[in-house]
């Protein structure tokens, strides 16, 4: 037989985001949960098909009414075994925001989620970059659009 060597690193953590044309660039892949004061939820997309562009365009994520609780999920890998959510650091437009939760999705085996609280301070400021460390290592930055 043949032998073949190498070195690989095994880390608990590897985190990255998935983007909605799969290239780990650009739009992100990821859903808006708003909650209505009456404690009813919808989700929304980030992203819609274009077909003039043949491609997938960012939503803008509408922030108001004010009194909605209005959530950003975002989907990745490598982030479950975070060492505590605390670890969890992320950036929206320059603004730091604790996420809420950050671990494994239960519908779908191996995927993992952020959930990220939106603050009514980021209206307004159109396509944004979306940064997410997990215990001091960066994910691929995604965009996302807030109206």
């Amino acid at each position: 037989g043949s032998s073949a060597s190498g070195q690989i690193q095994i880390a608990s953590v590897s985190p990255g985001l998935f983007t909605a044309d799969a290239t780990g660039k650009g739009a992100a892949a990821a859903l808006v949960l708003r909650i209505k004061p009456d404690g009813s939820r919808t989700y929304e997309p980030v992203t819609v098909f274009d077909p003039t562009k043949n491609a997938m365009v960012l939503r803008p994520i509408d922030l108001s009414p004010a009194a909605d609780q209005v959530f950003l999920i975002l989907f990745g890998t490598g982030i479950r075994n975070h060492s505590q959510l605390i670890a969890v650091t992320t950036m929206i437009a320059g603004v730091a925001i604790q996420p809420t939760f950050a671990g494994a999705q239960n519908d779908f085996v191996g995927l993992d989620q952020i959930n990220l609280p939106l603050p009514r301070s980021l209206a307004g400021r159109g396509e944004v970059d979306v940064a997410v460390k997990v215990d001091g290592l960066s994910a691929n930055v995604v965009k996302i659009a807030i109206k």
